[in-house]
């Protein structure tokens, strides 16, 4: 939110710089992100002035150029070469003296020098108004009053509007400060803490009056729970034109574009008071009534934007006897909005429910100025207040007359709320005990009335404008806030407890394998939860279960909570891939959400993502795609770290993949693996080959809480190592092998391990060739040749017989 410090001023006389100002209002809660420098012609007109043109002669090198001698009031008059068509001798011009910054209309910059222009020297510039950024006109330099005496700097000739713009990060409970007048409302309160006392400016509305009574609407509000107050009123005989430059200055310091006299002024008061208006053109309603009610699903109504939108049943609309003319609180329609024809409005001030409001926005995807004050909830007593103040204002820059009376529809009429504090409860939040003077004169600049005083504490009253107070806590906030943070003593002891916690919870075991990952070389990424509902559709997976549907969608393509981790990592994939970063090693914690009937399931998961090679190729050896056998010994590797080695690898089911495997432990699935179906990716827009891992961590982490770490000795005497090249069938795989082998030898061979395997048109045909290693040991003696012969020759017997293996 944008603030401005000379608006600022309007409501409390202060001489303090932006810096110490913005430090208060940071201290009060209203935390200052930044203060940013405004002027309403860019550069301020430094460097420019007033300068008398004594002599102007035709250039001798150049037709259309005149060389010009200038006084600038420095006493010694200066050369110009000047191009203008209507410079001429004893006018008096303005004058961008040498080092002078000027800015185009684009805002980019350039400063004036010395220069020499077709060999006549030339010390600054006669300027025309577009390039002081006083006007478009660049037909001429810009003529000046003959009376101004040279020297004399433009800035002080014309309106140059300088300020300083805070903007203030506003947290979603501080309805009460989107406008200026909040924000002065509580800088009055914190000056009066630093016993700075400050009279709050209010406007005033003493003059209002009505004109004549001839153009009245009449007002219909169908629900009084959505619409608990709405006022309006017209003015007529009014003229559409430009907004004078102090209030087209004033929007444009914070960041809102000037239309015309009658928009600017509602937005003027929206920023100002924080009550949003809106302006009809009276002309264009027909039946001369105005209803506030919602109209059926699916009736398409044109916004401002041009844009054709479909309404939900409960979109709260203003409507006319025939059609509707705004979405409430939200976005005008097109067809009754101002224009420069309008010459007599209907304007609108009113409360709607915020609720109602902020789901109609969320809907339609609508974040505007008055949507973002009516779902934080604004002020019903100042609804009254702020169209008078608007309708005057459009008196004084628009002309015209108030010609009906206010209508203001209001059935139930607001109750002050009311809270107990304790001192005793304010003292143990604060930490220390404040002064109950102190407490009270806090209250007092806060609006908030003392309604009753006890021993135990005080009885008090809300304000209508403060929304977010509803408890005593809330209270005592608003008292600490306005205390001071700063001013409270910190102790000189820290207590701390030390909780007893298992070393198989969730955050542990998730640090140790994160820790483990980075060290491979792998990035930990966090995706978003919400993705597109066609993710779903790529699942295939034929089970009765649903996406979790958002009731209120930030947009069509985050509207569902994700069923699978793997498209969110893809997407990822696919923005690194369109920047030129080809070789990914991802991995991230998460979780999957879904429902069945009524009940939803939340799921936490472990993925690992690979595409391109898993190292970069260099002098010191090839580079290495990522590939099935590199991630399954990875994934090997993290359930080892868990103490989980007892697994099994089955085919898995999941429809994700091309290729895959599953690991797991009796009937509980530890993880699925594999190469990424190619469809998918195309879907996807990836154009390499994916590998993607899916750990259910729950189970995971459920079974490595039932294993235990054993230790051994490190075995004194050497292992020995023998090799088989076994001539298999193709269906054998190398699982058999190693089964059988452990099964025929249980004592002795420590390791199985397949580093060779041969295909090709010297072996008969359906035959494969695998180069197996047998790792032998015993820990209590040296192996002898006769009993490596004998375990050697037991495992040939057992391949020739079980597998119909031949010793190549």
């Amino acid at each position: 939110m944008q603030i401005s410090y000379n608006w600022l001023k309007d409501y409390l006389k202060i001489d303090w710089d932006s810096q110490k100002t913005g430090e208060l209002l940071t201290d009060l809660g209203l935390e200052v992100e930044g203060v940013t420098p405004f002027e309403s012609i860019k550069g301020g007109l430094k460097g420019i002035v007033v300068g008398h043109v004594l002599t102007c002669e035709k250039h001798p090198n150049a037709d259309k150029l005149k060389v010009t001698t200038v006084d600038i009031g420095s006493g010694t008059p200066v050369k110009i070469v000047c191009g203008a068509p209507n410079v001429a001798q004893d006018q008096k011009v303005p004058v961008a003296t040498v080092g002078t910054v000027l800015y185009t209309p684009e805002g980019k910059a350039w400063k004036i020098g010395k220069g020499k222009i077709r060999g006549e020297e030339s010390h600054g510039m006669i300027c025309a108004e577009d390039e002081l950024g006083l006007g478009s006109s660049h037909e001429g330099i810009l003529v000046l009053d003959s009376k101004l005496k040279p020297g004399t700097p433009c800035s002080e000739i014309f309106d140059v509007d300088i300020d300083e713009v805070f903007e203030i990060g506003l947290t979603p409970n501080r309805a009460d400060a989107m406008s200026h007048f909040g924000v002065a409302r509580d800088l009055k309160a914190g000056l009066k803490q630093k016993e700075i006392t400050k009279e709050l400016i209010t406007p005033s509305i003493s003059h209002f009056n009505i004109d004549n009574r001839s153009l009245k609407l009449q007002v219909q509000v169908d629900d009084s729970k959505l619409v608990p107050r709405y006022a309006g009123i017209t003015l007529s005989n009014l003229v559409v034109k430009p907004s004078p430059a102090w209030l087209q200055n004033r929007l444009r310091a914070i960041g809102i574009n000037p239309m015309n006299n009658l928009v600017d002024a509602t937005n003027y008061v929206l920023h100002d008071l924080g009550q949003p208006l809106h302006a009809f053109d009276a002309d264009r309603i027909h039946g001369k009534k105005i209803i506030v009610k919602t109209l059926p699903a699916g009736t398409k109504f044109m916004t401002l934007d041009g844009e054709e939108r479909e309404l939900h049943e409960d979109d709260l609309m203003i409507c006319d006897s025939e059609k509707p003319m705004c979405i409430a609180g939200v976005f005008g329609g097109i067809n009754t909005g101002v224009t420069e024809k309008t010459t007599s409005i209907f304007l609108e001030s009113a409360y709607f429910n915020p609720v109602a409001i902020r789901k109609t926005a969320k809907r339609h995807g609508l974040n505007t100025d008055a949507s973002f004050r009516f779902e934080r909830g604004i002020d019903i007593e100042n609804v009254e207040y702020a169209l008078k103040r608007a309708a005057l204002l459009i008196k004084e820059i628009a002309g015209g007359d108030i010609t009906s009376d206010i209508v203001d529809f209001y059935p139930k009429r607001f109750d002050e709320h009311h809270v107990f504090l304790t001192f005793k409860k304010t003292y143990s939040l604060v930490g220390e005990e404040i002064p109950q003077d102190t407490i009270k004169s806090i209250l007092a600049s806060l609006d908030i009335k003392v309604k009753s005083v006890t021993e135990a504490g005080l009885g008090l009253s809300i304000p209508s404008y403060r929304v977010d107070v509803q408890r005593e806590v809330d209270v005592i906030e608003e008292i600490l806030r306005v205390y001071g943070y700063n001013n409270i003593n910190f102790g000189t002891k820290l207590n701390a407890s030390t909780a007893l916690v298992s070393k198989f919870d969730d955050y542990k075991l998730q640090s140790v394998i994160g820790d483990f990952l980075a060290s491979q070389g792998f990035y930990e990424i966090m995706t978003n939860s919400l993705t597109a509902p066609g993710n779903a559709e790529l699942l295939d997976d034929n089970s009765t279960e649903e996406s979790v549907k958002m009731l209120n969608p930030l947009s069509n393509d985050l509207s569902v909570l994700r069923r699978s981790m793997l498209f969110t990592g893809l997407e990822t994939i696919l923005y690194n891939n369109n920047r030129k970063k080809l070789n990914l090693k991802l991995f991230e914690f998460g979780k999957t959400y879904t429902q069945k009937k009524s009940k939803y399931i939340e799921d936490k998961h472990l993925c690992l993502y690979l595409t391109g090679n898993r190292n970069e190729g260099g002098w010191a050896g090839a580079e290495k795609a990522n590939d099935f056998f590199y991630l399954k010994s990875t994934i090997t590797n993290i359930l080892n770290r868990l103490g989980i080695s007892d697994f099994t690898p089955e085919p898995t089911s999941n429809t994700l993949f091309s290729e895959g495997l599953s690991l797991n432990v009796g009937a509980k699935e530890l993880v699925s693996f594999g190469i990424v179906k190619k469809s998918i990716l195309k879907k996807m827009n990836i154009k390499q080959e994916v590998l993607y891992a899916d750990f259910n961590w729950g189970n995971v982490i459920s079974y490595a809480e039932k294993n235990s770490i054993t230790y051994r000795e490190i075995p004194k005497y050497p292992e020995v190592k023998r090799d088989f090249a076994l001539l298999l069938d193709d269906s054998v795989t190398f699982q058999k092998v190693y089964e059988l082998g452990r099964k025929t030898e249980k004592k002795l061979l420590k390791n199985i391990n397949l580093f060779d395997v041969y295909t090709g048109d010297k072996l008969p045909k359906g035959k494969k060739s695998y180069a197996v290693s047998f790792t032998l040991q015993d820990s209590q003696r040296t192996l002898t040749d006769k009993q490596i012969d004998r375990i050697m020759g037991k495992l040939e017997k057992t391949y020739q017989t079980e597998l119909g293996a031949e010793l190549r």
